[in-house]
Order: C-alpha cells, then structure tokens, then sequence
C-alpha cells in the first residue's frame, strides 16, 4: 500500500505539473510510464493498472490544459488511457515469464517491453483511429501518415524504453534489497 501511495503520488505530481510529458516538436515524450513500470514489477498486475489508469488520466488532463496539434486524439481513453493501463500488465508478465535468473536483466526487459508497448499503443491507436485529422494537423500527405508516425515511434520510443530500464533496474533493485534486510 505504501508503495501504491508513493508511486500514485509520484504520478500526480509528474502529471500536474507536467514534468511528466517533454514536448517535442512532432509529439509529446513521456517519463510517466516509470512509475508504472515499477509499481507492477514490485506489487504485482493490479497496481500497474491502477497507476497505468493514473497516468492516462493525466494524459487526457494535459492534453485538456495544454493542448497541442494532437490533443484531440488523447481526449478518446483508447488512445490516452488505455495503452497506458497496459504498461503495468506487460511489465508485471515479461519480467515474471523471462526464463533468465539474472534480476537486472528481467526488470530492464520488463520496463522496456513495456515502454514500447505504451508508445506503440498510442501511436497505433492514433493511426487507427486519426489518421487523417492526424495529417490534416501536421500538414502532411495522408499517405505518408504511417510513415510518419513510425518516425515517431522509433525517435520517442527507442528513448522512452532505454531511458525506463535505466531507471527503473536500480530502483528495484534498491527496494527489493530494502525489503530482505526489512
């Protein structure tokens, strides 16, 4: 429970002052999906969605209170929402279903897998669902939309993975030695 109420606190303050979201100049980066990362690999499915559910939430909030060219996608909870309540299953499960011993290893897949996953689901359902209004925003050739936001995912999510193994392998790690000697 304190875990949850530090991870939740974390999201919000992230999410409310918007040092959770980096603007860009073709869409928004995100840090927001670490404490998701490490609520499910620490406590397991149930809090990665809960803090997933938090940090859609507050992508639908900045996208309300800061909009940019592409908020009227992330107001539909399929794009802005759900993919983020999938961060914390698709952590939980590959960091508990890789067949290697090594903690490190399975944590930095776990958060990158997961990571992927939240920057694919959006841009996925952005596609899905706008690909046009998604052109007509940018400005660009309907036919280049997929293209387009390939681009994006390779220049936002490539980072946006490495960047949650890195943080979250020690921070496990730390906790869960924390928790032995407790």
């Amino acid at each position: 429970l304190t875990v949850v109420g530090m991870l939740s606190s974390v999201s919000i303050i992230l999410g409310l002052t918007g040092y959770g979201f980096i603007p860009l100049p073709m869409a928004k980066a995100t840090v927001m999906h670490i404490p998701v990362v490490i609520g499910a690999i620490l406590e397991g499915p149930a809090v990665g969605v809960m803090v997933g559910l938090l940090f859609g939430l507050f992508s639908m909030f900045q996208n309300m209170v800061a909009p940019n060219i592409l908020s009227f996608a992330f107001l539909n909870p399929l794009v802005s929402v759900l993919p983020r309540v999938l961060i914390g299953l698709v952590a939980y499960y590959c960091y508990k279903m890789m067949p290697v011993k090594n903690e490190a290893i399975k944590i930095g897949t776990g958060a990158a897998i997961a990571s992927l996953v939240n920057t694919l689901g959006v841009l996925g359902m952005i596609y899905l669902l706008y690909a046009a209004d998604f052109a007509a925003a940018r400005g660009i050739n309907p036919d280049t939309v997929l293209a387009v936001v390939g681009g994006i995912a390779m220049t936002n999510g490539i980072p946006e993975a490495v960047i949650s193994a890195i943080i979250t392998i020690p921070v496990i790690l730390m906790v869960k030695k924390a928790r032995r000697m407790n």
